[in-house]
């Protein structure tokens, strides 16, 4: 039984993880391995990336590590020309990098709006800057997956202007590109994840917003999504395999959103 990503090579930005469990990255890049893909994992942090490899491993399954600030230029361009290195081409893009920061624009200092903009908006611009290049080169077209969030379409508990300002761009910004590239049969769509349970939940988020209290912050999240469980990362992956694969050769310029509902429950 062949894979759904048999031969292809993905570039996965965030493949790592805070903490153990199953983080957006980590589950795509182990999610994408189960169906045949070689995984060209990406991280700032080398220990983020020791669980994501073990599991790839275990399963038989062809990763490369590479670690880099994806808010430089420079150091895109060096990962893209090592994946390229290493298996020779790339067909699908996941973008995963970023992460949200408190405040309204009184609150929010210039200096953590400027740090929000460079992680989770100018990491996508300049990711699809080095690899789109690299796909038209190829031939035969390729697939960017973008991962937004549902703080990039409505209110989500907190006023975090920077990260859902960045978020909508993320958005926006896939579908432009997608028309762009539409003639050169290379797909762009984004993934909108919502209120998921995540090793960043219990590492980060719970310290920023419920003192510590890992079951405070699950029950805040929990009251916003009308299915009766929490989601993790490995929605997230399968919306975004469903994207990167085939089965989507007519699917461009849009989003999945994967919330359990919530941003269509009004309030």
């Amino acid at each position: 039984m062949t894979g759904r990503l048999d031969g292809k090579v993905a570039l996965i930005s965030g493949a790592g993880s805070v903490g153990p469990g199953w983080g957006n990255g980590r589950a795509m890049a182990v999610r994408f391995a189960e169906e045949g893909a070689r995984i060209f994992a990406v991280d700032r942090e080398p220990e983020r990336l020791l669980e994501t490899v073990t599991r790839i491993e275990a399963l038989g399954g062809d990763v490369e590590t590479h670690f880099a600030d994806v808010t430089d230029t420079a150091a895109v361009a060096g990962m893209v020309a090592a994946c390229v290195k290493r298996f020779g081409r790339i067909d699908v893009l996941v973008n995963n990098v970023g992460g949200s920061a408190s405040g309204g624009p009184v609150e929010m200092s210039e200096e953590v709006w400027d740090a929000q903009i460079d992680s989770n908006l100018k990491s996508v611009f300049l990711a699809c800057k080095h690899v789109l290049p690299v796909m038209e080169k190829q031939g035969g077209g390729g697939s960017i997956v973008n991962i937004a969030s549902a703080s990039g379409i409505r209110w989500t508990g907190s006023a975090q202007v920077a990260y859902a300002a960045t978020k909508a761009g993320v958005i926006q910004l896939s579908r432009v590109v997608a028309i762009q590239y539409a003639g050169k049969n290379i797909r762009v769509n984004s993934v909108v994840p919502g209120q998921l349970h995540t090793p960043m939940v219990e590492y980060r988020l719970a310290g920023q917003r419920t003192g510590g209290d890992v079951g405070k912050i699950l029950e805040q999240r929990q009251s916003r999504i009308p299915l009766p469980f929490m989601g993790d990362g490995r929605d997230t992956a399968n919306a975004a395999l469903y994207l990167a694969s085939d089965e989507a050769r007519f699917v461009t310029g849009t989003e999945i959103i994967v919330d359990g509902g919530m941003t269509v429950r009004s309030g």
